[in-house]
């Protein structure tokens, strides 16, 4: 199982929300790519980089910073927020990223994430989905988690099996940055359907038992936000916990 440290970025700082809301930001006063650095050291081999300026204008895009991000030796950059287009997925390629992240184009835009897949292979693809529960399933919500798509989990991951999806990032945005633990039902289940996905967990991490949970499903990986934040998880022992997977 891969750790993947959160570093979400807001006008150059590191910041995490509370349930996606950009209204309930918290800021931490230190340089992202000092922080891949410290990631880094303590052995991490991924981070996952949210841009949520470019998720709400991709005028606003930091590019120039997921590419410093992305230099820093010994890291290897998951990234998104705001890919609207194939071209989107390409720069950030280009610029160092080694996977992207495809959220909301995956369920308004489904031919061209298929293009995506096509274009780039199916290891630089993760699909981003965020979900809702909704009469004991789960729906997709979509434009920065402000809308409910309607369209449920299971549809959209099978619109992309024959495609060779492999990696799969879904966040309960119930549990996101509320330090309450993580879905474990939802991941259980997705792990059991879909044997194929490598499933990243993604929402709610609060300790290392939540790691040690999520060990036993045999997840893929988990995104760790505002647990390292806020030193209720120790990056090192989280990775060690996780390769004994």
């Amino acid at each position: 199982m891969i750790i993947y440290p959160a570093i979400d970025l807001i006008n150059g700082s590191c910041v995490r929300l509370y349930k996606g809301q950009f209204d309930c930001a918290t800021s931490y006063d230190v340089s992202p790519t000092d922080v891949a650095l410290e990631y880094q050291k303590q052995g991490t081999s991924w981070v996952h980089v949210v841009d949520l300026d470019g998720a709400r204008s991709t005028l606003n895009r930091q590019s120039d910073l997921i590419k410093e991000i992305a230099s820093v030796e010994g890291i290897k950059v998951q990234t998104g927020g705001g890919v609207r287009a194939a071209s989107d997925v390409e720069k950030l390629l280009d610029i160092g990223a080694s996977r992207v992240v495809i959220g909301s184009l995956a369920v308004k835009d489904p031919d061209t994430v298929r293009d995506c897949f096509r274009s780039f292979g199916a290891d630089k693809i993760c699909l981003a989905i965020d979900v809702i529960p909704y009469a004991e399933q789960f729906q997709v919500a979509v434009s920065g988690w402000q809308e409910n798509s309607g369209v449920y989990l299971s549809t959209v991951l099978e619109m992309y099996l024959d495609y060779g999806l492999r990696h799969v990032l879904c966040t309960d945005i119930s549990k996101d940055g509320t330090l309450e633990g993580c879905n474990i039902g939802l991941y259980a289940s997705l792990v059991t359907q879909y044997p194929s996905l490598d499933i990243q967990a993604s929402g709610g991490v609060r300790g290392i038992e939540d790691i040690q949970e999520l060990c036993k499903l045999n997840v893929g990986g988990v995104v760790i936000g505002k647990a390292l934040y806020e030193r209720k998880v120790d990056l090192n022992s989280a990775i060690k916990e996780a390769s004994s997977c």
